[in-house]
């Protein structure tokens, strides 16, 4: 399998043993990582919930760049919440991020995230024709 690491410094460095992105079968496929509202610049949380949820969109854009697309490229994007009373800020938010047709997504709701972060979301991207 092909595989290229995807890092930028526009979000926040890995805080663990993961990349930011992973591009692979034959580059039009990439996998971003999970992303919470850390300020790339500070490594310090956003606080509060809309703001988290701005900055984890603000962060995914960067690794989508890094990688080569865009939010038109995600096909497939999880929300994780650690309270989904929130899910309609999160649609609220993404409303101004994505337009139609709109990626398949699943929220799901979780005790903790690291950071006491309230928010994290991953992404799937398709690249076409830029193998």
């Amino acid at each position: 399998m092909n595989k290229k690491i995807i890092q930028t410094n526009d979000a926040p460095e890995a805080i663990g043993t993961y990349s930011q992105g992973i591009r692979v079968s034959g580059g039009d496929t990439v996998y971003l990582s999970g992303q919470i509202g850390l300020d790339p610049s500070t490594m310090k949380m956003a606080a509060g919930i809309e703001e988290q949820i701005h900055q984890v969109f603000l962060n995914l854009k960067a690794v989508a760049a890094a990688g080569g697309g865009s939010f038109n490229d995600i096909v497939k994007l999880n929300v994780f919440l650690t309270d989904l009373g929130n899910f309609q800020k999160v649609n609220e938010i993404m409303s101004g991020y994505f337009e139609a047709p709109y990626p398949a997504r699943a929220a799901i709701g979780v005790a903790s995230l690291p950071r006491d972060a309230q928010v994290e979301m991953d992404a799937v991207l398709v690249l076409p024709g830029k193998g």
